[in-house]
C-alpha cells in the first residue's frame, strides 16, 4: 500500500486538475463550445489536447522539466503535505457546482504562497481585470453597431460563416495556449516542481480524461455565464471575445512570471463588452446589464475571500499540528 505522504500529493493533484478544469477551461474553451454546439464533442476535445499535449512537453523540455513556465518559482513545495491540503480543490469542486467562477489562483495557490506574494498575485489580477475591461469596452464602442448588431448578425452569409470559423478556431488555439501557460501552476501545484517522463505522462493522461468529460457535458454548470452574455453563441462574437482574451492574457504573461486570476480577467473582458453592447444597441438594457456585472464580481469575490479564508484556516493548521 502506498504511504500516506506520497498518496496525499497524487490524490491532491488529481482534484486540483479535475476543480481547476471544470471551474477555469470555461474561460477559454466557453464561447467555443457554445458556438461549435452542432459540432461532436470529441472533435472540439481533440484539438483542445492537442495543443495542450504539445505545450505541456514543451514546457517540460524547454523548462528542464517544470511545467510551469517559471510560475511556480515564487511556490515552493512544502516538506510535509498534510490531509488538510484536500481542502482547497474540494471548495473548488464544491464552488464550481454551485456555479461559481472562482479563482483558482487565488484558492488553489494562496494555501502554498507568503503573504507578499498573495498580495502580488491579489493587485496583478485587479489591474487585469480593469485592463480587460476597458480595453474590451472601447473596443465594443467601436464595432459593436457593425458587428454585433442582431441585422449585421443576420446577414452573415455561408462564405463569411466559414472565414468567422477558420479565425474562431485559431483565436481558440491561440487563447487556450496563453491561457495553459498562466494556468499550469495552479494544476501542478501539488507535485514536484521537476516532474520525471513518468510523472509527465500519468499527469497529461488525468488531464486530458477530464477534458473529455467537460466536453461531453459541454460545460457544465459554469457555461450558464458564457450563455448568459449577449450574441455568445453566434460564432464572430465568439472569436472576437476569444482573441481579445488572449492578448491581454499574453501582456500580462510577458509582464512577469507571478500568477494571477486569469478568471478576473474573462470577468473583466465579459463586463465590458456588455456594457459597450447594451450602451450602443439597447441603452434600456443598460441596467439588466449592470446587475450581471455586479453578480458576476460578486461570485469572484466570494471565491476571493473563501480562497483569503483557507489560507488562513491552512496555515494554522500546518503551525499547530
Amino acid at each position: 500500500m502506498m504511504p500516506l505522504e506520497y498518496l496525499i500529493p497524487i490524490v491532491a493533484f488529481i482534484l486540483a486538475a479535475y476543480s481547476v478544469i471544470g471551474n477555469d477551461v470555461i474561460q477559454t474553451l466557453g464561447t467555443f463550445l457554445t458556438s461549435n454546439s452542432d459540432k461532436k464533442w470529441w472533435v472540439l476535445w481533440l484539438y483542445a489536447s492537442v495543443i495542450l499535449a504539445s505545450l505541456l512537453v514543451y514546457g517540460w523540455y524547454v523548462h528542464n522539466g517544470d511545467v510551469s513556465f517559471g510560475r511556480l518559482e515564487q511556490i515552493p513545495l512544502p516538506e510535509n503535505m498534510a490531509v488538510w491540503y484536500l481542502i482547497p480543490p474540494l471548495v473548488l469542486i464544491i464552488l464550481t457546482r454551485l456555479g461559481f467562477p472562482v479563482s483558482t489562483t487565488f484558492l488553489i495557490l494562496s494555501v502554498f504562497s507568503s503573504q507578499t506574494v498573495i498580495e502580488k498575485m491579489i493587485v496583478k489580477s485587479i489591474l487585469g481585470y480593469g485592463v480587460a475591461f476597458i480595453f474590451a469596452g472601447a473596443l465594443y464602442l467601436l464595432i459593436a453597431k457593425k458587428l454585433e448588431s442582431k441585422e449585421t448578425l443576420h446577414r452573415s452569409g455561408k462564405k463569411s460563416t466559414r472565414k468567422w470559423l477558420i479565425a474562431q478556431w485559431g483565436s481558440t488555439g491561440l487563447l487556450w495556449g496563453q491561457w495553459l501557460i498562466q494556468d499550469f501552476a495552479n494544476i501542478y501545484v501539488y507535485l514536484p516542481r521537476k516532474l520525471g517522463v513518468q510523472e509527465l505522462i500519468f499527469s497529461l493522461m488525468v488531464i486530458l480524461a477530464l477534458m473529455a468529460y467537460l466536453f461531453k457535458t459541454r460545460g457544465g454548470k459554469i457555461q450558464e455565464i458564457v450563455n448568459s452574455k449577449a450574441n455568445t453563441r453566434h460564432i464572430r462574437s465568439a472569436t472576437i471575445i476569444d482573441l481579445v482574451y488572449a492578448l491581454i492574457l499574453f501582456l500580462f504573461a510577458n509582464l512577469s512570471n507571478l500568477p494571477m486570476s486569469t478568471t478576473w480577467v474573462f470577468i473583466g473582458v465579459l463586463a465590458g463588452r456588455e456594457m459597450a453592447i447594451s450602451y450602443r444597441l439597447n441603452k434600456r438594457d443598460m441596467k439588466k446589464s449592470g446587475n450581471t456585472i455586479i453578480k458576476d464580481l460578486y461570485k469572484v469575490n466570494v471565491g476571493l475571500v473563501v480562497s483569503v479564508l483557507i489560507a488562513y484556516l491552512i496555515g494554522y493548521l500546518n503551525s499547530n499540528y
